[in-house]
């Protein structure tokens, strides 16, 4: 019994040993877990043989600069400076707080290139601008922005620069760290070259832009990603780019006056004060002329067609489901505004699409987005300022549209020639949504007939216009090296 007793007392005592070393254990792994943890997310580096973002992407297709290699950037700083710029990385990380945190994540949500369409699309509605001058503004931000990033994808994979917690894993991140080479940071790319067409835009502004650009610039350094050559160098050549598309623009015919007068005469609009007739002689930057795709000539007002057209408007039975989609496009996401609609399109598509952490693929998608919709507008502006023709309520005095009819003629439609080209492009860039985008149009389109605003044979000659326009940008896309 005392031999049984003492055994089962050993027992006792070896298993509440083991218990306790396995509590032990436990907690000791917890410990390891939670310690993990908080160093991955301190130090987030690149996976180790993560795909590396678009290697090839610095010899695609430029728009206003010869090419990406044209545009290299100087090689980086040597080892001795590097580890002097990581000392003062260093000094940097342990200023980082709650604010400085705040700031990295703002401007590291999406690509380079998401937050600066934001701020332009803020600063355009803000103004109230319409339609023909938000697209040539955001035109010119994303052809920047789509060459000063191929510029930077070259000089990335011609030096191959580390990041810099790469070099030294001492050096704690608050992101990952982007899987393409550090120098230029492509953050300051995109901040430099938006500073400059931003501020080309609303000179009134620059000093908030060059403030932002600052903040955008400072935000990888403190997040621990780039060091402070690579956003120097990057700020630099993001405006030299830039001023490469100024140069352009000084040239594209915006601030031409309009010289002309309203014809007269049977059959033509009749208004005063039309919105921006000059804008039909605007440098397109696909296009070889404003009038490439010009339509042929609508119905004459006393022909039997338009009357028919002009039937078809006064029979058509407004429903609730009518009346809210016209309003829609005319005021939620069309008529001035249409421009953001379409952007945002965008945008929504390139985080769906797993795009958000690819730079230079984001950008040439706005750049493509916005040619297009640039384009197809002054070629839409081109038709509508060669035929002046009459709105339905000039053709029939008595007919009430269902809201105020804009102040241009009629043929052919902007909503026709503008979201049909945007979703065509976005279609080309996002197929697998190219069949919702194209709905979308059609009843973008569409909705200026319920609205009373325009004929069908309008609808149907802009939309045929902006689908030529986008189809010879994406033509120009298919053939960009990409």
């Amino acid at each position: 019994m005392t031999a049984l007793t003492s055994r089962l007392q050993g027992s006792s005592k070896r298993g509440w040993v083991m218990g306790l070393l396995f509590i032990g254990l436990a907690l000791l792994g917890v410990g390891l877990f939670v310690t993990g943890a908080l160093w991955s997310r301190s130090q987030a580096t690149a996976a180790p043989g993560a795909a590396l973002v678009e290697p090839k992407a610095g010899a695609w297709k430029t728009w206003v600069i010869a090419s990406g290699n044209a545009a290299r950037l100087p090689a980086p700083p040597d080892k001795a400076a590097t580890a002097q710029e990581i000392q003062q990385l260093q000094a940097l990380v342990a200023q980082r707080d709650a604010k400085a945190v705040e700031t990295i994540e703002y401007w590291n949500t999406g690509a380079p290139s998401y937050r600066w369409n934001q701020l332009l699309i803020q600063h355009l509605l803000k103004r109230n601008l319409t339609i023909m001058p938000a697209a040539r503004h955001l035109a010119l931000l994303n052809v920047a922005l789509s060459d000063a990033m191929t510029a930077a994808w070259d000089t990335k994979y011609a030096y191959s620069r580390p990041r810099p917690s790469e070099v030294d894993p001492r050096l704690t991140t608050v992101i990952p760290n982007p899987h393409s080479p550090a120098y230029p940071s492509e953050y300051a790319v995109a901040a430099g070259a938006a500073q400059a067409i931003l501020s080309y835009i609303f000179p009134d502004d620059a000093a908030l832009f060059a403030a932002k650009a600052e903040e955008a610039a400072r935000s990888r350094l403190l997040a621990g990603v780039d060091y402070p050559s690579d956003v120097s160098a990057g700020l630099d050549l993001g405006k030299s780019v830039a001023q490469r598309v100024i140069e352009r623009a000084k040239t594209d015919g915006f601030d031409a006056q309009w010289t002309g007068s309203v014809p007269t005469g049977p059959g033509v609009w009749n208004g005063t004060n039309p919105i921006l007739p000059q804008a039909a002689n605007w440098k397109p930057w696909v296009l070889s002329t404003s009038s490439e795709f010009r339509p042929g000539p609508p119905p004459a007002y006393d022909s039997p067609e338009k009357a028919k057209e002009m039937d078809e408007l006064r029979t058509f039975q407004r429903t609730p489901k009518t009346n809210a989609d016209a309003f829609f496009w005319e005021y939620g996401a069309g008529g001035q505004r249409s421009f953001k609609y379409w952007n945002e399109q965008a945008s929504q598509r390139l985080f769906e699409y797993g795009l958000a952490a690819n730079p230079p693929r984001a950008a040439r998608a706005y750049a493509v987005l916005q040619v297009a919709l640039y384009d197809s507008m002054v070629a839409c502006w081109d038709g509508k300022y060669t035929y002046w023709t009459m709105r339905p309520f000039q053709l029939d005095p008595n007919f009430k549209p269902l809201f105020t009819t804009p102040n241009h003629p009629s043929y052919p439609a902007a909503h026709g020639c503008g979201s049909t080209a945007a979703a065509t492009a976005l279609g080309y860039l996002f197929p697998r949504d190219a069949a919702e985008l194209k709905a979308l149009a059609d009843e973008a389109a569409d909705s200026r007939m319920w609205g009373g605003i325009h004929f069908r044979s309008d609808v149907v000659a802009g939309k045929e216009l902006g689908r030529q326009v986008a189809e010879k940008v994406i033509a120009r896309a298919k053939s960009d090296g990409e």
